[in-house]
């Protein structure tokens, strides 16, 4: 929970809960008086910290999923490089996959690190105009284990929202680990005060993948966030030589049109699958300017319009 204190014991309830500081999990924690006494359920200062630390940035934008390997991280690099491929746009890129941070190696920037100054923590920049925070870079190697429970977590996350220095920025693109969470609800909460322009949700178009972002959908509704829209992302494979599109992943259920008809929601778009996609994330480069005519370079530029046409201008 994002309101466990980092220090808290293994079974915390929570600053919030009505046993804070009364029950057998308390006992020896050096928050138990200090929650007992209910000063611990007045709202994290860090709430507004970050509120001031974020008045430079326009939209914050949240990538989601429920399922995990449904692509979020690759369709957050390459939204955020199609963003950023407009000069007059700043575009800063935040990673919250605490336990598994793939955008530097996505991005081009493994072996990276993070400098500090008197106003925070700088952001490892990709172009003059794109920026990217992630643990990635505090590691002192791509394959360290961060073996964290929860409140090591969303204290991690707090200090990427308060100390990193953003400067002026117009769209902060954030991109989260699968599920309903430890890091969401910490993005939830701590950005509160300043304000979720909108969420994305990524799918594949088979019902495995489809149930658990239902439940997304759902905490997204539960916390209030509004949604941009939905992508399919897998959305069949286009062979680069006959052209025609063949389903790997069939939607046996009507895949992301269904269900956004269903929940009523827009579907933003679909991105078929591309070997050259993975190649490009493993090679730190952008498949946007690798294969810009390819089907799903055209797919992610139109997603890109189709959120600007569907949310007013959210996404450009």
């Amino acid at each position: 929970m994002a309101d466990v204190p980092s220090d808290a014991p293994e079974h915390c309830p929570g600053t919030s809960s009505d046993q804070a500081g009364k029950s057998s999990a308390c006992q020896g924690c050096p928050n138990q008086n200090i929650c007992a006494s209910g000063a611990a359920k007045a709202p994290d200062p860090a709430i507004e910290e970050i509120r001031q630390k974020l008045t430079t940035v326009k939209h914050k934008i949240l990538v989601l999923s429920g399922k995990g390997g449904v692509g979020k991280s690759t369709f957050s690099a390459h939204l955020s490089h199609a963003l950023a491929s407009d000069d007059s746009k700043e575009v800063a890129l935040l990673d919250v996959d605490i336990c598994g941070p793939s955008i530097p190696k996505i991005m081009g920037l493994e072996g990276e690190q993070v400098h500090q100054s008197g106003s925070g923590w700088s952001p490892v920049y990709v172009e003059d105009n794109l920026a990217v925070m992630s643990i990635g870079f505090l590691l002192s190697s791509p394959d360290d284990a961060v073996i964290w429970r929860g409140p090591k977590k969303n204290g991690m996350i707090k200090q990427f929202l308060r100390d990193v220095d953003w400067g002026e920025v117009d769209y902060l693109i954030v991109d989260t680990p699968p599920g309903t969470s430890d890091e969401h609800l910490s993005i939830v909460q701590y950005l509160s005060g300043a304000g979720i322009d909108g969420a994305v949700i990524i799918t594949t178009p088979q019902e495995v993948s489809l149930q658990d972002v239902r439940k997304e959908i759902r905490f997204c509704k539960k916390v209030k966030i509004p949604i941009i829209g939905v992508i399919e992302n897998m959305s069949g494979f286009v062979c680069p030589k006959c052209k025609n599109t063949s389903q790997i992943f069939p939607p046996t259920t009507g895949g992301a049109q269904r269900m956004c008809e269903e929940l009523n929601l827009p579907l933003l778009g679909s991105v078929p699958l591309d070997p050259r996609i993975g190649r490009s994330c493993d090679e730190g480069k952008s498949f946007l300017t690798e294969v810009p005519d390819s089907p799903a370079a055209v797919a992610y530029q139109n997603i890109v319009q189709n959120g600007t046409a569907s949310h007013t201008g959210m996404l450009l």
